[in-house]
């Protein structure tokens, strides 16, 4: 009876002499829905409502799913609930506009309204392709599996012309070594690069307009040389100079973001491309009326070929970092790979860098650092991969293990001393602690005594601190080894041209461990 009421109020309004956009307007309805109700008489009318009534519409089977998101998020649109269904079941097959009309009817019949920003734009001329790409970043609270709220970040691209997209997101701010990585990848994606990309003035990759001379940071100016492309700046949320991709950021938080639950980084970027291959990439795009898929296939012949890994930074593709998680794992493609016991450290920085060469994973601790672990990677999900060097030694007892810890040391007594205050300091992780020693007799064995004696005189009873100290003198070794050379050649030019770096002694790093400023 609804819309029986509807056709009468809309015949009424056109014998009033108002026109087709008004009645449309007035009544919250399209004006195709005008048009059809004035093309019928009211026994027509009659027989269609009644028709309606007990017809079986495609999305029934699946109505109360969409009513629960509805009821859960009234702001979800149409397209979104489209692309939940295509997650969910990937083999159906119904229009978007059967699912517009049917989402549009639940929320008449549960009175579930949506609040409909709009937004005027300026039409702007297409560009040909392989002309730009647009970049933009953006930022998004979203709730984990625990229902706790996280941050997110991503950064966007879209080639101009055919509007194929690419995303990709952090769970920490960007920092300008990601957003050269993120390019590579998209570049990658795209299958080459354009003439020009267009940003805001963002502090990533800026430092000042300077009048029109950009002066760029210095890890991008070397960026933009190496790979030759041109850069525009427009002003933040300027819908004329790259409204195109400030578009994207609003549909990723919308149509993929909003209200899905946060799993993890690696699953979340997983379930991201497989949204820009089903949905962001696939749907016909409102302004070219194609899809970008298709439209990027002729335009990808027009963007200069992807060259080989850049020359001033060959690892920056390859490498990416995580965060060593306090059982001494990393989390990479939805599985869990082991690092040695001790590389977690309760109060310090647990970035680790990790590159793929074939079918192995390396972890390093420095980008260029030394090799934590290696592992064969894993192609099922949610596996444990662990080395058995990385686990504790519980082929012997404490007292057994204590030993042989100190027999490694020239100065056993000193060992012996700095062992039992250790076992003091923490008798529940005596093990841990051991292991982190063993792990830096191993790896700064030429400088394991020093450190020893260097913790007992500051009385610095812990693995960690004697690793931290074997390690800073191994570094500061290693810069002497290679200042010698230079220092020789130096020997002959003046003394006004001979400069001498300032160098700090042990005690001060010491005392910083302790707290003494």
């Amino acid at each position: 009876m609804e819309k029986l009421h509807l056709f009468m109020k809309v015949h009424q309004l056109k014998e009033q002499g108002f026109k087709i956009a008004a009645i449309a307007k007035k009544l919250g309805i399209s004006r195709n829905t005008v048009y059809k109700y004035l093309n019928m008489n009211f026994n027509e009318a009659s027989e269609w409502v009644l028709s309606t009534g007990c017809r079986v519409k495609k999305l029934d089977i699946h109505r109360d799913l969409i009513l629960s998101w509805l009821k859960e998020h009234p702001d979800l649109s149409s397209a979104q609930v489209e692309d939940w269904l295509k997650e969910k079941y990937p083999k159906i097959k119904i229009g978007s506009s059967t699912i517009r009309g049917y989402v549009s009817d639940l929320r008449d019949i549960y009175h579930i309204p949506k609040m409909i920003r709009v937004r005027d734009h300026e039409a702007v001329e297409e560009l040909p392709m392989g002309q730009q790409i647009q970049v933009d970043w953006g930022e998004i609270t979203v709730k984990n599996q625990e229902g706790k709220p996280i941050k997110l970040y991503f950064i966007t691209f879209v080639l101009s012309h055919s509007r194929y997209k690419y995303v990709e997101w952090l769970d920490r701010p960007f920092t300008t070594r990601d957003t050269i990585r993120c390019h590579e990848k998209a570049f990658q994606y795209f299958g080459g690069i354009p003439k020009e990309i267009v940003y805001d003035q963002d502090h990533l990759i800026t430092v000042s307009e300077n009048a029109g001379d950009i002066i760029l940071t210095g890890e991008f100016q070397a960026y933009k040389q190496e790979r030759g492309f041109r850069i525009y700046l427009c002003r933040k949320a300027d819908p004329q100079s790259k409204g195109k991709v400030e578009n994207v950021v609003k549909y990723v938080k919308r149509n993929f973001a909003k209200h899905r639950v946060f799993p993890n980084l690696e699953s979340w970027n997983e379930k991201c491309l497989a949204w820009l291959k089903r949905t962001g990439n696939y749907n016909v795009q409102h302004t070219t009326k194609k899809r970008p898929v298709e439209v990027h296939a002729l335009e990808k012949q027009h963007l200069t070929p992807v060259s080989s890994l850049l020359s001033f930074e060959s690892n920056l593709v390859n490498s990416i970092t995580r965060t060593v998680h306090k059982d001494n794992i990393i989390r990479y493609k939805s599985n869990r790979y082991s690092v040695p016991l001790g590389t977690y450290r309760p109060r310090g920085d647990n970035t680790v860098y990790i590159e793929t060469q074939g079918e192995e994973l390396i972890i390093r601790a420095d980008l260029q650092g030394e090799i934590l672990a290696k592992h064969s990677i894993c192609h099922g999900k949610g596996e444990l991969i662990k080395n058995r060097q990385h686990t504790r030694d519980r082929s012997k007892g404490i007292q057994a293990y204590k030993e042989t810890i100190v027999r490694q040391f020239k100065d056993q007594d000193k060992a012996l001393k700095f062992v039992n205050e250790v076992a003091l300091q923490y008798p529940r992780y005596v093990r841990d602690q051991f292991q982190v020693i063993q792990y830096a007799i191993t790896h700064f064995r030429l400088q394991i005594d020093e450190a020893l004696a260097v913790c007992i005189k500051e009385q610095l009873w812990s693995a960690n601190d004697l690793r931290d100290i074997a390690q800073h003198l191994t570094r500061l070794k290693e810069e002497k080894d290679v200042e010698a050379p230079a220092s020789i050649e130096a020997k002959g030019n003046s003394p006004a041209t001979t400069v001498t770096a300032v160098t700090r002694d042990i005690e001060y790093y010491t005392k910083i461990m302790r707290g003494v400023s």
